[in-house]
């Protein structure tokens, strides 16, 4: 029996993490479930699964939930605020740490449970674009355990070895092909991105997602992100590391050999696959996923990027090569410029605009520890919200 706390369990992950662990209530406990404001889902939840601790990050939805959970009559502690975030990251009876928060605001409690020691479920992006060599310092100290969940490191885990300790050339890997689906605009005219709508954004062809990540999907800012993850994790350099545009989003990503082999891990496009798999790792259990129709896919597709098309992506790979604080800035400055975007004060195209102009305006410096990083991310979402404004 796994004690698990899922961090941002009303989100997209966190609802196909309670799919899962649903199927096999024998193997998981959930003590806490937290989310940000949607008090009424986390009710639900806190109904279905009884944890003993439900956090709201926002005051006003927690209060709401307190009244939901005495009503009914549940023994469950309402916790609110972001210290509560990281309070039952760390209780000593959790054994598994879904980080599930999308944003800046998953890394404080990410790194917690990682300095607990903590098995972590990782799809929180900013815990490593932002602080990747803090946080993994801190898994080193404490012999944390790490999955990730992204479906594509996930894909990669699986297809390195075993046994594989950070070397790809000792563990005879040349390079990761890291797979991405080329979003809702990938054969959009280039002329007609400049009046896409929020609503056009997020309708991903293939996952289903948040609002936010819908958008980093549509920039390909996802990919990325998910690139400086890559390094963090397997510890690859950015020529290390190339994106395949795969529109089928059937082979989640891949890894080449020295020896001609390239590894590939398949499924349907389905988030509860990778979480299944870090869940029970290094068993499989099922996931309710249905089996991949090799006949009905037909045919799989692979293009490069084209980074005219998407330059986030190419800010991405500057601010990996740049390291120190550049990856902290670059995510700040998307967050702050998608939130406008999905606002409706700025236009799609005006997203890497943003971004590249506070890269340009903000010095490097060297992360010593998680304060360089927050004090980063401040100064870059300051510059940021001064470009929109003279935009």
């Amino acid at each position: 029996m796994q004690n698990l706390v899922v961090l941002g369990s009303t989100g997209s992950i966190g609802t196909s993490t309670l799919d899962v662990v649903a199927r096999h209530s024998g193997k998981f406990n959930i003590v806490a479930l937290t989310a940000n404001c949607q008090a009424d889902l986390l009710f639900q939840q806190c109904v279905q699964f009884k944890p003993r601790y439900a956090v709201m990050l926002d005051e006003n939805a927690a209060t709401q939930l307190r009244q939901c959970v005495r009503e009914a009559g549940l023994a469950i502690e309402v916790l609110s605020g972001a210290a509560a975030l990281e309070q039952v990251s760390v209780l000593p009876e959790v054994d598994t740490v879904m980080a599930a928060i999308v944003g800046a605001a998953g890394l404080r409690p990410t790194l917690a449970a990682a300095r607990a020691g903590k098995k972590i479920l990782l799809a929180n992006k900013e815990t490593l674009v932002m602080a990747g060599n803090v946080f993994m310092d801190a898994v080193r100290a404490s012999g944390s355990a790490l999955l990730p969940i992204d479906s594509e490191h996930n894909a990669i885990f699986q297809a390195l070895p075993r046994n594989y300790n950070g070397d790809l050339a000792g563990n005879g890997v040349r390079r990761i092909l890291l797979t991405a689906s080329g979003g809702p605009f990938r054969n959009t005219p280039l002329d007609d991105l400049q009046n896409v709508t929020p609503e056009q954004a997020c309708a991903h062809p293939n996952w289903v997602m948040g609002r936010k990540i819908s958008v980093d999907s549509a920039s390909m800012m996802n990919k990325g992100l998910e690139v400086i993850e890559a390094h963090w994790l397997f510890n690859a350099g950015a020529d290390d590391i190339q994106v395949v545009v795969h529109p089928q989003s059937v082979i989640h990503s891949l890894v080449e050999y020295v020896d001609g082999s390239v590894l590939a891990q398949l499924g349907n496009p389905d988030m509860r696959t990778p979480i299944a798999y870090g869940l029970a790792y290094p068993e499989r259990i099922d996931a309710g996923v249905a089996p991949l129709d090799l006949f009905k896919v037909a045919k799989m597709d692979f293009v490069a990027p084209d980074l005219e098309r998407f330059p986030c992506l190419a800010l991405a790979y500057r601010a990996l090569r740049a390291a120190g604080t550049a990856p902290a800035i670059l995510n700040a400055a998307n967050e702050v410029a998608v939130a406008a975007f999905l606002d409706k004060r700025i236009s799609f195209l005006s997203i890497p605009r943003v971004i590249e102009a506070v890269l340009d305006a903000l010095p490097v410096n060297a992360v010593g520890n998680l304060d360089d990083v927050l004090g980063a991310d401040g100064e870059a979402r300051r510059a940021a919200q001064q470009q929109i404004r003279q935009s």
